[in-house]
């Protein structure tokens, strides 16, 4: 048995070190993974998969700038981004290179010694957030940068009430589930928090109705903790006056104010973090995703000093083993730097812009027939289809045109579009000309009287728009 395990944990060292496969080896890998997912992960996995079908399996294998290529040596753009971890693009220099310099020095941090970098990378995030954001813990993903802020408000404000949205997602782990709104997630796990609270999203009233009536009967609230824009639940953009709004009912209620970045931070929505858009300062601060480069797992909250001061008597209340480890700091560091240098706030509202315009004057013919509306902020957009079915056939004929995107996990019936930031205007167009004719393939299956053929005109770029440009791409 041992010595079996050896030579089969050898063999895929040896894989692993290889950069191209003959046809062989080729298929035993396909074979290998279909059959290890359907004996040892889930085998429910792969119903879902565009990738995978009766007639082909795409097994992923290597990766670059804003594409990924399957074992076949088939490229895919990458419209799905990881759900939001490419912000930067797939294995970018810098980071990779930051990684790669620290590792060939110290992997771990011995938790006893000071980690230079961990010092370094919470003095840039406190620069580089919003108000007086000033104190960070790292984790290795958002869904734990969560669980911090909710056990951070707890601590702070002496209460146990927190206020979600429904269609929220937060994560999967128990407390940040609690949060998380859709019931197929939640009920095989209830009771988990019991003082969740969950409201409509962008709807201010309902929020100071909630506030009110907790503080009435004395169950007042801990926090408010929300996503700027939701993602799973369908990239829904609240209207300008709602962040402002819930700060203001925040600060009137004694409640605290969680933005969770998670998915919509580090560039995604044209800003550095989206609650900048209508100049809100949270009181914690989640991040995760895009934050370690899309090449380690990073995430990290970050609040006020008033905030932090409860634990700074005893900072063992809540600590993590990787987090903030030197690998994942490092990648942090260096995605920073990237998305500064390269200006991709601004290209993702820029590029963000075009794509969005594109994408409704492709889908104009199919609506309300196939397609409902398309939305978004920078290049966090989604398509909402008439129902499921339209939107999976959608994804799968895009996988087909070599594109990928994905649906949202609160809402099947969107997909969203969440390229890396880097994506290039050629690439754009690559992808709305896969949309028009997957969506005109559609609509000749499903009803043929109302096949419209689509006039998808060239969205002009104005003066502005070639100025940033210009200076980008």
């Amino acid at each position: 048995m041992k010595s079996d395990m050896i030579q089969q944990t050898q063999s895929i060292l040896n894989l692993i070190a290889k950069r191209d496969l003959d046809d062989d080896e080729k298929k035993q890998l396909i074979n290998e993974t279909v059959d290890n997912f359907n004996e040892y992960i889930n085998p429910g996995f792969l119903k879902y998969r565009k990738s995978f079908s009766p007639d082909y399996v795409a097994v992923e294998w290597a990766d670059s700038g804003n594409t990924f290529t399957c074992v076949k040596g088939i490229e895919y753009i990458d419209c799905l981004g990881g759900y939001g971890i490419y912000n930067v693009g797939h294995r970018h220099p810098k980071v990779v290179k930051a990684v790669t310099d620290q590792l060939n020095r110290q992997a771990l941090h011995s938790q006893e010694l000071l980690d230079p970098l961990r010092g370094y990378l919470a003095k840039i995030l406190a620069e580089l957030a919003p108000g007086n954001l000033k104190y960070a813990f790292f984790t290795n993903s958002g869904t734990e940068s969560v669980e911090g802020a909710l056990k951070m408000a707890m601590l702070a404000t002496g209460r146990r009430t927190v206020i979600a949205a429904v269609g929220g997602f937060h994560g999967k782990s128990l407390g940040a589930l609690s949060a998380t709104s859709k019931a197929v997630f939640r009920k095989p796990f209830l009771p988990s928090l019991h003082s969740m609270r969950h409201i409509p999203f962008n709807d201010l009233h309902a929020l100071e109705q909630t506030l009110s009536c907790l503080q009435y009967t004395g169950d007042d609230a801990a926090a408010v903790l929300l996503e700027p824009i939701l993602g799973e639940g369908g990239i829904i953009v609240p209207g300008d006056e709602y962040f402002p709004g819930v700060r203001r009912l925040c600060d009137k209620y004694g409640a605290l104010l969680i933005a969770d970045e998670v998915q919509t931070g580090m560039g995604r929505t044209g800003k550095m973090f989206c609650v900048e858009h209508w100049n809100v300062e949270p009181d914690i601060l989640c991040l995760g995703k895009a934050f370690g480069g899309g090449v380690m797992p990073a995430g990290a909250f970050i609040g006020t000093e008033k905030l932090w001061s409860p634990i700074f008597s005893n900072p063992f209340l809540h600590t993590t083993t990787f987090g903030g480890n030197p690998l994942a700091c490092a990648a942090a560091i260096a995605t920073i730097n990237v998305i500064l240098e390269e200006r991709l706030c601004e290209r993702a509202r820029t590029i963000g812009d075009i794509f969005l315009a594109k994408v409704k004057s492709t889908i104009k013919p199919y609506t309300p027939h196939l397609t409902i509306d398309a939305r978004g902020k920078g290049l966090m957009m989604a398509i909402e289809f008439a129902d499921t079915d339209v939107g999976f056939r959608v994804s799968k004929g895009l996988f087909k045109e070599r594109v990928l995107v994905a649906g949202t996990l609160v809402n099947a019936k969107t997909i969203r579009i969440e390229p890396p930031l880097t994506i290039t205007l050629e690439q754009v167009d690559v992808v709305i000309t896969a949309l028009g004719k997957v969506l005109k393939e559609i609509a000749s299956e499903m009803k043929p009287q109302l096949i419209i053929e689509p006039i998808i005109k060239p969205i002009p770029v104005n003066i502005l728009q070639q100025t940033v440009l210009s200076r980008q791409l």
